[in-house]
């Protein structure tokens, strides 16, 4: 960050190369919109940039830095611009029927997308950070603003949430489970 912060354009283009896979699979799971979350990305490295100079690294060092200013730009878009998020499921050029359990497994995952993407913000950003992302608990919490308690709180809430979501919508954990989307985005469903 010194270099970046004496204007070492060399030095701040790793940072993007290496910091914007992450910071987009954060933005694109909050949003739902890759446009949106391409423009999220780019607002993290211009405050990045700017902030550079005046740079003093904290607890959750300079990846929490960019995640919480990731998440509190995808909070303000949120406010700003209501969205349908709906999930977007891959075409297949094949004409060849789908074997069932392809078809199921996409079935899950949609269910899985559309259910984190009715729950509220905070939820979702706890549920995107610790099992989309791996980061850990004390991590997140940096992120989001929270205490260690705090944190697993809004985790034990928000899986809790989410599995009714995915109740009410008639997909139980243990089909998920059977069907394996829920090991694939890492998530446990338990309360």
């Amino acid at each position: 960050m010194g270099e970046v912060g004496r204007g070492v354009i060399a030095a701040f283009s790793v940072l993007v190369e290496r910091h914007t896979p992450a910071l987009y699979r954060v933005a694109m799971r909050m949003l739902g919109d890759g446009h949106e979350a391409e423009d999220v990305v780019q607002e993290c490295f211009t405050r990045l940039w700017q902030q550079a100079p005046r740079w003093q690294s904290s607890g959750a060092g300079l990846v929490g830095w960019l995640h919480r200013v990731a998440m509190n730009l995808c909070f303000d878009r949120k406010r700003r611009f209501r969205v349908v998020i709906t999930p977007d499921l891959p075409e297949r050029a094949d004409p060849m029927p789908l074997a069932d359990a392809t078809i199921e497994a996409d079935q899950a995952r949609a269910a899985v997308a559309g259910a984190l993407a009715d729950l509220p913000e905070r939820y979702r950003a706890a549920l995107v950070l610790c099992y989309y992302e791996g980061f850990t608990n004390a991590l997140a919490a940096e992120v989001l603003e929270l205490n260690i308690k705090a944190m697993e709180s809004l985790l034990f809430r928000a899986r809790r949430h989410l599995r009714e979501l995915l109740e009410a919508r008639n997909v139980g954990v243990a089909d998920l489970r059977a069907r394996e989307p829920v090991v694939a985005y890492g998530m446990e469903l338990r309360a």
